[in-house]
């Protein structure tokens, strides 16, 4: 079974992600997946948060999934050869 890290991106901010601190929370969320995991973005947060740390992540995890319970696991890259 595979194990994912689990990033909730409310987690990254306060009570409001502000566009100003987006860099902190790109690095934050990279330290979080860490090198070649797969991993799962979750929880509450604006779209270009999302968009953000997904392209941030790009070269970095093996895989993404966005994780909602509206939409169960949706996956945005999978760079896993097997």
């Amino acid at each position: 079974m595979t194990q994912y890290q689990i990033i909730n991106l409310s987690d990254l901010f306060g009570q409001t992600a502000k566009l100003a601190d987006l860099d902190r929370y790109i690095t934050e969320a990279a330290r979080m997946a860490g090198d070649g995991n797969d991993v799962v973005l979750t929880g509450p947060g604006p779209v270009w948060l999302y968009l953000a740390i997904a392209h941030g992540l790009h070269g970095r995890a093996r895989s993404l999934t966005y994780r909602s319970p509206v939409t169960g696991d949706v996956v945005i890259f999978d760079h896993n050869p097997f």
